[in-house]
C-alpha cells in the first residue's frame, strides 16, 4: 500500500496541514513572517507577509523562497552565494539583516530588514522561521515595548512569541511543554527559570527550578519540591502570581522582611541559594483556572528586569498556560481512556492443553488511544471463542464503542452455537441502529478438540489484518482465507467461514493494525517484518514470544496495539495419560 504522502495530492494535503498548524502561531506575529522547510520551501505564511509580497499564501508555500523572493537592488536574480540570508538559512543560526529586496508579485522591489531563527515544525524536524518589513516601517510600532538592558530586539520579541506558540502547542505532554518552555526563555531573557504549578489538589510544587550555566540548562532538584499553601491576602509577588492577580518584578530586598507566610521563606531561600538579582513573576493561566507561576531570573546575567520587561514575560506565560491546559486536559483524557479500556480488556481463560497469552500496549499520542480490543472465552459446548477487533476512531468514544461491540459479541457467541460468520453477520446488523459505533473490523474464531485429540481453528474475517499461524519448525504463513467486508458499511452479503487444523506446537497470533502500519511503510512491508520475526521467534516460550515480537516490530510512535497468541501442545494426546510405575 503506498501512503498517501506519496502522491501529488497527498503533498498538497500535507502542505496545507503544515500551513494550518503554523497559522495561529505566524498570526500572532505583528510583521510579514513565513517558515521554511529545510530545503528552504515556504510551508506557511501570515497574512501580513500574503499584504506585503501581494501574494496569496496558495501562491508561496511549496515555492523555493529564495528563487521566487530575493533580488538584487536593480531587480535582477541573486544567486545564493550573494544572499545574505541564504547563507545565514544554511549557518542554522539565528541573524539580521537590513539591505535586502524582496520581489512584489507586481514586479517592484520591496527593500526589507529581516531576521530569521530555526523554527520547529514538527516530527522533530526544524525549519527556519523569516520574519520581515518594509525598511522604514516598523511592525506594530504603537504596542512595542520600550527597549531596556538586556532585553530583545522587536525581531527578536517577535521571533520568540512565534516560535512560544508553536514550541508549545505541538505537544501534549506536561513535562514536555515545561521543558520547551525553559528552553524558550534560558538563556535568552534570564539565567533562571522557576516554574511553580498548581496540582489538581490545589497544593503549590515547585516544579522545576533550571540554570542556565553556558550552553547547558542545569535542573536543581535540590530546589524543587513541594510549596507552601497560597496565602490569600499576602501581597509578595509569588503569591499575587500564584492567585491570578498581576505579574511583578522582584529582588532580595523583597525578601528580606518578616516572612508573612511559608511562601515568602521559600522565595528568600530560593534568592539567597541563586544569588538571582532581579526577577519578573507572571501567573500561568488557562481559560478557567490559575495553573502557577513562571519566575524568571537574573544572577549572573547583567541588567535587572523592568517594567517594560512585563509584557513580553506575560505573553510567553499566557501562552504556557494555555498549553499547560491543554497538555493537562489531555493526559487526563488518556487516563481515562486507558483505565476504561484496561477494565473492559478481559483475562484469558485456562483451557487445559492450550497456552494464551495477550498484550494491550496503549498508543503513546493520546489521541490514538482506545480503539483496539481482544476477548477470550469458553463457549456453552466447551468450543474456545477468540475476537481481536478494532473500532474506528480513538479516545474514550472509541473505548465505548470497543466495550459495546465485545459486549454483544459475547452474548450473541454464547446464545448461537453457530459458526463465525453467522454470528458475525447479526452483530453486522445490529451495529448501526443500536451502537454508537461506525466501522470496526474483527476476526472471530472457535478453537475446538477433535475427536483424535487435534486442534481445529474456524474463524471468519470482517475487515482485519489476517491471523498469523507459525509452526513450532518456524513456517509462518497468514491465514487469508473466511476474509469478507468490515462491519458497519451497511452491505449486506455472505460471510464466509474458513477451517484449519493447527499443528501440534504451533502458534496463532491474531493483531491489530498497529503492529505492521506505520508511516513510510507498505502495509505489505509490515506483515512481511512480522511474519519474518515470529518466524525467527517461534521456538521461544509463549510470553517471551509475544514480549520479543512487540519490541522488534512495533514501530515507533506506534498506533495502539492489541495482541493475543494461541499454543498447541507439542504432542497430541489422544488417551489418558501413562499410569507411572
Amino acid at each position: 500500500m503506498v501512503g498517501p504522502e506519496s502522491t501529488p495530492t497527498g503533498k498538497k494535503q500535507s502542505a496545507a496541514v503544515a500551513a494550518a498548524h503554523l497559522a495561529p502561531s505566524l498570526e500572532a506575529v505583528g510583521a510579514g513572517a513565513y517558515v521554511v522547510d529545510e530545503l528552504g520551501r515556504v510551508i506557511g505564511a501570515n497574512h501580513r507577509a500574503e499584504d506585503l509580497l501581494g501574494r496569496p499564501a496558495g501562491e508561496l508555500v511549496g515555492q523555493d523562497a529564495h528563487d521566487l523572493l530575493h533580488r538584487g537592488p536593480q531587480g535582477q536574480q541573486l544567486p545564493a552565494s550573494q544572499c545574505g540570508m541564504r547563507q545565514a538559512f544554511h549557518a542554522g543560526s539565528p541573524a539580521q539583516g537590513g539591505d535586502e529586496y524582496f520581489a512584489h508579485a507586481d514586479g517592484s522591489l520591496l527593500p526589507i530588514s529581516w531576521t530569521i531563527t530555526p523554527y520547529d515544525i514538527g516530527d522533530l524536524r526544524t525549519g527556519t522561521l523569516v520574519i520581515f518589513y518594509v525598511r522604514g516601517q516598523h511592525p506594530d510600532s504603537g504596542t512595542r515595548p520600550e527597549q531596556t538592558a538586556g532585553t530583545l530586539t522587536d525581531f527578536e520579541r517577535l521571533a520568540l512569541l512565534a516560535e512560544t506558540t508553536t514550541q508549545l502547542t505541538s505537544t501534549f505532554d506536561v513535562e514536555e511543554a515545561l521543558h520547551r518552555l525553559v528552553g524558550l526563555v534560558l538563556p535568552r531573557l534570564a539565567d533562571w527559570a522557576v516554574i511553580d504549578l498548581i496540582t489538581e489538589r490545589d497544593e503549590v510544587w515547585r516544579t522545576a527550578v533550571v540554570q542556565a550555566d553556558g550552553g547547558t540548562l542545569v535542573h536543581h532538584e535540590e530546589l524543587e519540591g513541594p510549596m507552601p499553601p497560597v496565602p490569600e491576602t499576602s501581597l509578595m509577588p509569588l503569591s499575587r502570581a500564584l492567585r491570578g492577580i498581576a505579574s511583578t518584578l522582584a529582588g532580595p530586598d523583597t525578601y528580606r522582611g518578616v516572612p508573612d507566610s511559608g511562601i515568602m521563606a521559600e522565595q528568600r531561600r530560593l534568592f539567597e541559594t541563586t544569588g538571582i538579582h532581579s526577577a519578573a513573576i507572571a501567573p500561568l493561566r488557562s481559560t478557567r483556572d490559575v495553573l502557577g507561576a513562571l519566575t524568571l531570573g537574573r544572577a549572573g546575567k547583567p541588567g535587572a528586569f523592568t517594567v517594560a520587561d512585563l509584557p513580553l514575560l506575560e505573553d510567553i506565560a499566557r501562552r504556557a498556560g494555555l498549553a499547560l491546559d491543554n497538555a493537562r486536559l489531555y493526559q487526563r483524557q488518556r487516563k481515562v481512556a486507558e483505565t476504561m479500556q484496561n477494565h473492559l480488556l478481559p483475562q484469558v481463560p485456562s483451557v487445559p492443553g492450550l497456552e494464551m497469552t495477550v498484550r494491550y500496549l496503549p498508543a503513546p499520542d493520546a489521541s490514538q488511544v482506545g480503539g483496539d480490543w481482544y476477548d477470550a472465552f469458553t463457549l456453552p459446548d466447551g468450543a474456545t471463542a477468540l475476537a481481536i477487533g478494532d473500532v474506528v476512531g480513538h479516545d474514550l468514544e472509541a473505548a465505548a464503542g470497543m466495550a459495546q461491540l465485545r459486549n454483544m459479541l459475547r452474548a450473541y457467541a454464547w446464545s448461537q452455537q453457530q459458526p463465525p460468520s453467522r454470528i458475525v453477520d447479526r452483530l453486522d446488523e445490529a451495529i448501526m441502529p443500536i451502537t454508537d459505533v461506525a466501522m470496526a473490523t474483527l476476526v472471530l474464531a472457535r478453537v475446538t478438540r477433535t475427536g483424535d485429540g487435534h486442534w481445529q481453528l474456524s474463524w471468519t474475517n470482517a475487515g482485519h489484518p489476517p491471523p498469523l499461524l507459525i509452526t513450532r519448525d518456524g513456517l509462518a504463513q497468514y491465514l487469508t482465507a473466511g476474509h469478507g467486508l468490515l462491519l458497519g458499511t451497511g452491505v449486506r452479503t455472505v460471510r464466509p467461514d474458513a477451517t484449519v487444523l493447527l499443528p501440534p506446537g504451533c502458534t496463532l497470533l491474531l493483531y491489530t493494525d498497529g503492529l505492521v502500519e506505520a508511516p513510510g511503510r507498505t502495509l505489505d512491508e509490515g506483515l512481511d517484518r512480522l511474519r519474518q520475526h515470529a518466524a525467527a521467534l517461534a521456538h521461544r516460550p509463549l510470553p517471551s514470544f509475544t514480549d520479543q515480537l512487540l519490541r522488534r516490530v512495533q514501530p515507533p510512535g506506534h498506533d495502539d496495539v492489541a495482541l493475543l497468541a494461541l499454543r498447541t501442545p507439542a504432542r497430541e494426546r489422544t488417551g489418558p495419560d501413562p499410569v507411572e510405575p
